[in-house]
């Protein structure tokens, strides 16, 4: 094997092993390392800056959840915390 191989390899296993402390950079050093491959062999670059725009993104999609999360969480008490309407 290669020494690049060999260290896509490694450092695949190591990203896989590191589970959800890098959110969404597994998904893009594996598209980034492919596009890098297909655009002239540069698929250990492309796969490292994949993972950087993977990892950004998901941090993005995370912060607008939390966003959209605490919003309807306050939603929910300002109605609560209307006063019924009491006519009789």
């Amino acid at each position: 094997m290669r020494a690049q191989s060999k260290l896509a390899v490694v450092a695949t296993a190591l990203l896989l092993a590191a589970g959800t402390a890098n959110a969404g950079c597994v998904k893009g050093a594996v598209a980034g390392g492919v596009v890098g491959h297909v655009a002239g062999k540069h698929g250990v670059a492309g796969a490292a800056i994949g993972c950087a725009v993977g990892h950004h993104t998901e941090k993005k999609k995370e912060k607008k959840q939390k966003e959209q999360q605490q919003a309807a969480a306050a939603a929910a008490s300002q109605q609560a915390a209307a006063p019924a309407n009491t006519r009789k």
